[in-house]
């Protein structure tokens, strides 16, 4: 949730000093709070969606960030589950 909080510090910065302004970094947090809300928090109310798949999804969103920016995770949570694919 780390991410999403910044996400939303970075999204009221860009109405203040637009796009432009914003670096590299601050774009991840924007596509991460855009994909977080839309694919993770809207879970439709007939959506039958399973811990292990909510996992999965947090974790595909999580992969948006290069690993180092995960500092918040643990390295042998990150090595165990950032280079996995949901389709295992």
């Amino acid at each position: 949730y780390a991410c999403y909080a910044i996400g939303k510090d970075v999204q009221a910065m860009k109405a203040v000093v637009g796009e432009e302004a914003l670096t590299p970094d601050d774009l991840l947090y924007l596509e991460f709070l855009s994909k977080f809300e839309k694919n993770f928090i809207s879970q439709g109310s007939y959506e039958n969606r399973t811990v292990f798949e909510s996992l999965d999804i947090g974790w595909q969103l999580l992969r948006i960030f290069p690993k180092e920016m995960l500092k918040r995770i643990p390295a042998s949570t990150l090595a165990e589950f950032y280079p996995r694919d949901s389709r295992h």
